[in-house]
């Protein structure tokens, strides 16, 4: 089994959790917690939120144990925040970040620790030629990974204090586009991976949260719960109190049943203790308060007492809907990954909108490319040859917000034509969109996507240029339009990343010009390898077609983080120039650069992104 060290970065993250009545983990200065009495808050000690999430990258599924989180004080002493072993799937966690545990600590500063992945029941799955395919994980040794030990490095200037009475945020971010390359030329695909956790105290970026745990309480009069935090789809355990506040326009499921505010917490408060919840919301950072936009419960959580599945469909033949890289949870099981599964639903199946409480629908709102979640009976498969079946005849369905990501063909009065290049975490060339139209004719064209936007703006779009919409597709058998917009994001909005690699030898000429205003890349550098692209989106573009090289900038605006890694050592820099000066000392020395990534918002009319993040691997000595 090998044993990988890698030297944590910081970079953009999704704000996190904090909350009141909280138990915490165990370790040297903490207290473990119970499933339904945690010890109650001392008012001597302080509150750590540890959250998890991801960058976009190139996985449908990356699922890995997280065996531990240990904290390092400032003058020594450790502190495990992780109660127990924890698989979690990080390419589900590109859109938002999951809450993982709540500890109580004795005040004081804390200047690193450690995080331990295992890889050894690891279940990866890339995209290839339209179909999901389960891809073999290996460190750059070419060898497969065992267990990872990954240093968490806090910056100096944001150091993680803990203090009396106050709650602490520390968000992981697992960035797997940063840290892996994906092979898809072998057999089975080959992923390379050197992984490191990127770890933030005031994070960057913000993504909206989602929080389950067991309830324990309901407070009416303050419209709020109680839960036990059990992150991911964790059968059992508790990491952790929280309480979830709720407002009148909160959206609440119950056992299949919608309601709305007070009522929805009211209904909440008929359940027992221990019924499973799962919230979705933000956090106020003025007053530290979680409040929930979405509230599931009950029936409606995801293998609390069925079988569901969660994935986008991306055919459907009468009343046979076949979803790919699909989840699937069952009571008292860990979440598994499928590379597809049949949903059988039919005249009795409820179907529920994300965000249209009031909305009656049936079977036929579910069409091609719509993302669900799917309540049922789930039947293995008699041989590997056929997939898993999940019998939804008498069950529910919920449509849940749906992204598309493409390129801009036209722009009319409430109409927005794209060419698709993905669907989720999904592309295009997964999906069969045969019967999405009145006719034969009218079925809906990738190439020439049709969706309706109502009122949106839609002056900021760029014919040519990437943009995202987030919606629901229109119901089976009616398009035109294919899709219902609800919010509409261009190009500028888009999260971009690049990555650009110099081969096992790097170069230490990788800028043709370096300064405190950006790094030029030398796209001519003979040592430039197989990596060398720009994401916007889903569109991906060669860095050697720009029109010209393209420029690492700072942001014009907010904060940013950078780091430079030499061997298993990193340092990290908030100031761009400084940042610029250290890596220009670096490279005159003869360290040559092995590889970069970075994120931000892309300028096509300028080839320049304004970055948030860029990680500089060099090679050591």
């Amino acid at each position: 089994m090998s044993h990988l060290r890698a030297r944590m970065l910081r970079s953009a993250w999704a704000a996190l959790l904090a909350a009141s009545s909280l138990a915490g983990c165990g370790g040297s200065g903490g207290s473990a917690p119970t499933s339904s009495n945690p010890p109650p808050l001392d008012p001597d000690t302080g509150t750590l939120l540890v959250s998890l999430t991801d960058a976009d990258g190139d996985f449908v599924g990356y699922s890995v144990d997280v065996l531990s989180i240990t904290l390092q004080r400032r003058g020594g002493g450790t502190v495990e925040v992780l109660p127990a072993v924890t698989r979690v799937d990080f390419a589900q966690l590109t859109e938002l970040s999951d809450l993982l545990s709540v500890a109580t600590l004795a005040p004081g500063d804390f200047v690193g620790g450690k995080i331990r992945l295992d890889y050894g029941n690891a279940e990866v799955f890339v995209e290839s030629g339209g179909d999901v395919v389960a891809a073999t994980v290996v460190g750059p040794d070419g060898l497969p990974l065992g267990v990872a030990e990954l240093d968490i490095e806090l910056a100096s200037r944001a150091h993680l204090a803990i203090t009396r009475g106050r709650a602490a945020l520390l968000a992981l971010d697992f960035d797997l586009a940063a840290s892996h390359e994906v092979d898809l030329s072998q057999s089975p695909p080959v992923v390379t991976a050197r992984p490191y956790i990127v770890a933030e105290v005031d994070p960057v970026a913000e993504k909206e949260l989602r929080l389950r745990g067991a309830l324990v309480a309901t407070d009416l009069a303050e419209s709020s719960y109680t839960v036990d935090v059990r992150p991911w789809f964790l059968p059992a355990g508790a990491h952790g109190r929280v309480k979830v506040h709720t407002t009148p326009a909160t959206e609440f499921e119950i056992d299949g049943a919608p309601a709305t505010g007070a009522a929805g917490l009211a209904a909440l408060a008929a359940k027992p203790a221990g019924t499973m919840t799962v919230a979705f919301g933000t956090l106020s950072r003025a007053d530290r308060k979680f409040t929930a936009e979405i509230v599931h419960a009950g029936d409606s959580v995801s293998g609390e007492r069925v079988d569901a599945v969660h994935g986008n469909i991306v055919a459907r033949l009468g009343d046979r809907l076949t979803v790919k890289g699909a989840m699937a949870i069952r009571p008292g099981r860990s979440a598994r990954l499928h590379r597809t599964i049949v949903v059988h639903v039919g005249a009795d199946t409820k179907v529920l909108k994300t965000g249209d409480p009031g909305a009656v629908l049936d079977e036929s709102a579910l069409s091609v490319g719509q993302r669900i979640v799917a309540f049922g009976a789930l039947t293995d498969p008699s041989t590997d040859a056929t997939p898993p079946t999940l019998d939804a005849t008498r069950g529910r369905v919920r449509m849940l917000p749906t992204h598309l990501h493409g390129t801009v063909n036209a722009i009319l009065p409430g109409q927005l034509n794209l060419a698709l290049r993905g669907i989720d975490r999904l592309g295009v060339d997964a999906f069969d969109f045969t019967g999405t139209g009145v006719t034969p004719a009218q079925d809906a064209n990738p190439a020439d996507y049709d969706v309706a936007t109502g009122t949106l703006g839609l002056a900021s779009l760029v014919a040519g240029e990437a943009a995202r919409v987030v919606g629901f597709v229109r119901p089976f058998g009616e398009a035109p339009p294919d899709f219902e917009g609800r919010t509409v994001i261009d190009h500028r909005g888009l999260r971009a990343m690049l990555g650009i690699g110099w081969g096992s030898a790097g170069t230490t000429a990788p800028f043709s010009s370096m300064g405190a205003s950006g790094l030029v890349l030398d796209v001519d550098n003979p040592a430039i390898g197989e990596r060398h692209v720009l994401l916007v989106g889903m569109q991906r573009i060669d860095l050697t077609t720009l029109p010209m090289p393209p420029t690492l900038a700072p942001p014009a605006e907010g904060r940013a983080i950078y780091g430079i890694s030499v061997g298993a050592d990193i340092r990290l820099f908030s100031e761009f120039a400084e940042f610029s000066s250290e890596l220009a000392t670096q490279l005159g020395a003869g360290r040559p650069a092995i590889a970069l990534t970075a994120s931000g918002s892309y300028d096509a009319a300028s080839v320049t992104l304004h970055t948030t993040h860029i990680a500089v691997h060099l090679a050591p000595n």
